[in-house]
């Protein structure tokens, strides 16, 4: 690869963007720790409506603490209403899925939106079958636990995204004035 291919696949990389997305979020918590991660991330996050709760619900706000104003956050009334907006790569995160997460390319300079599904019944089965080739799975041991919880799941997916895309945009390396680590 010739330096200037090397340039610009670099500059792609820095303005590919990843991108959260919850399909109709039962529980508060989870929604206000993704929205936390997607804060720390820069991620925005995008709902798919409708929601367990509403969006000005306490725990919800109390979990994502105050990086409310730091994130980018995105509705939609429907499914159809988000895939017709999303312009990148679109991955289904499931359990029911057979390519394993860490083993997709996310380092391609596109952007990706990582789809999650509901905590209690995931994301439409007649859906996922219509883009099967798009799911992704975290391996896990189902034979004892029925699903990883969601925010887990998202900081997973968010991380191996960006270690493959070079930690972009993100503080590597953080020192205190008096670093407590020396």
């Amino acid at each position: 690869m010739t330096t200037k291919e090397l340039i610009n696949k670099n500059d792609k990389v820095k303005k590919a963007r990843n991108h959260i997305v919850l399909f109709q979020p039962q529980i508060p918590q989870n929604t206000g720790n993704i929205a936390r991660t997607c804060a720390a991330t820069n991620a925005p996050l995008h709902i798919i409506k409708p929601m367990g709760f509403p969006i000005d619900d306490r725990k919800m706000k109390r979990a994502g603490l105050d990086y409310w104003d730091k994130l980018e956050l995105h509705f939609y009334d429907h499914l159809e209403q988000f895939i017709n907006q999303c312009h990148g790569q679109l991955h289904l995160i499931s359990k029911f899925a057979v390519n394993n997460y860490s083993q997709a390319t996310y380092a391609d300079g596109d952007s990706h939106y990582f789809l999650f599904g509901r905590e209690d019944t995931g994301l439409p089965e007649d859906f996922m079958r219509e883009h099967a080739e798009k799911a992704l799975r975290i391996p896990m041991n189902d034979e004892h636990v029925r699903s990883l919880n969601v925010s887990n799941t998202v900081c997973m997916v968010i991380y191996e995204a960006l270690r493959q895309q070079g930690f972009q945009g993100l503080e590597l390396k953080h020192t205190y004035e008096h670093d407590k680590l020396k």
